[in-house]
């Protein structure tokens, strides 16, 4: 039973590091999103309003973001937008790391260190996967044709 709670907490806890580093990439639009939606709800809006109006907002921000890095050319405004999009990761990354780190650290220097560090790493997540250009795999060329399938051999071609 107890290799069984091992097995399971390394599992979960590789799940949810996994899904930190997968969703770095969001923070900003679900930043945008929530405060909208709490100005919407101060606002008057009830609930509903106000979620609409923050799922809206954050996906607005979203694909703004995306359009602006898929239009620029300019590799200094493309590094200004990954910024943008990587210092709200990098906020979330540091409370999430420092809150994760109060259960097994006692020293609090080291727990800042630690949020310090995951802040960086998922920051740079953040960044690495909005700067990166996407590469092209081979099979997915623009529609050049490399590898044209012959046809299948069939039992009259083999008796010739």
């Amino acid at each position: 039973m107890l290799a069984l709670g091992l097995v399971l907490n390394t599992l979960g806890i590789g799940l949810f590091c996994w899904l930190i580093f997968a969703l770095a990439v969001y923070a900003l639009p679900f930043f945008v999103a929530l405060s909208v939606g709490m100005s919407a709800f101060r606002d008057g809006a009830g609930v509903f309003g106000a979620l609409l109006i923050g799922i809206v907002s954050g996906a607005l921000t979203l694909a703004a973001g995306q359009l602006a890095l898929a239009v620029s050319r300019s590799l200094t405004l493309r590094v200004a937008i990954a910024t943008v999009f990587a210092l709200p990761a990098a906020i979330a990354g540091y409370h999430l790391v420092f809150a994760l780190s109060q259960i097994g650290v006692p020293s609090l220097a080291w727990r800042e260190a630690f949020a310090c560090a995951g802040a960086a790493c998922i920051a740079g997540t953040a960044w690495a996967r909005l700067t990166l250009p996407a590469r092209t795999r081979p099979s997915e060329s623009a529609g050049v044709v490399e590898n044209t399938p012959r046809p299948v051999l069939t039992a009259a071609t083999h008796e010739r």
